[in-house]
């Protein structure tokens, strides 16, 4: 089991923790709510919250789906269309869940400042995890810089389809990564 695999499932481990944690700060936050504007209000507040997520749940999946289909069309690489989509969804699935706090987080992920935020995020860290090809694929290419100066040692995968390490040597070359 490598170190990123244990680190995976603490954080599975932890979940459950987290959930209860979350719960009471939910809790907590209603009942400040409740004390500042009112329970009728602060029902209703939560009842906006909740149907206008439950709405855009179905808008942003649609949206999704149409700006996937027309990158797929256009032969534009589809993951800037459905990582947008999916932090869309998230925004929207938190808002749909009854609480402040989420609605709050919700909110912060539909609108554009955090809604690009978590949208390099997200891509990040599928680059990170996914084979450089696959990521080139699927977000378009990518700019790179290589200077001058130590060897770069490239260790790929030990896969058949994969060549052995390499050592690259040269001059400061900057575009982007095709393939």
């Amino acid at each position: 089991m490598t170190g990123e695999d244990h680190m995976q499932r603490r954080g599975f481990a932890l979940l459950p923790l987290a959930l209860a944690v979350l719960a009471v700060a939910e809790v907590a936050v209603f009942l400040a709510v409740v004390h500042a504007i009112g329970g009728g209000w602060a029902l209703l507040l939560l009842a906006v919250f909740t149907l206008g997520g439950m709405a855009l749940l179905r808008r942003e999946g649609i949206r999704g789906w149409r700006a996937f289909q027309a990158a797929a069309v256009e032969g534009r690489p589809p993951g800037p269309e459905v990582t947008n989509s999916l932090v869309g969804l998230g925004g929207a699935l938190l808002l749909a869940v009854p609480g402040f706090i989420t609605s709050v987080a919700g909110l912060l992920l539909l609108l554009p400042p955090g809604r690009i935020f978590a949208r390099r995020g997200v891509e990040r860290f599928t680059e990170r995890r996914i084979d450089p090809a696959v990521a080139g694929d699927l977000f378009g290419p990518r700019r790179v810089k290589v200077r001058r100066g130590e060897p770069v040692v490239v260790v790929p995968e030990q896969t058949p389809a994969h060549t052995p390490s390499a050592a690259i040597e040269g001059e400061v070359i900057e575009g982007e990564v095709l393939r």
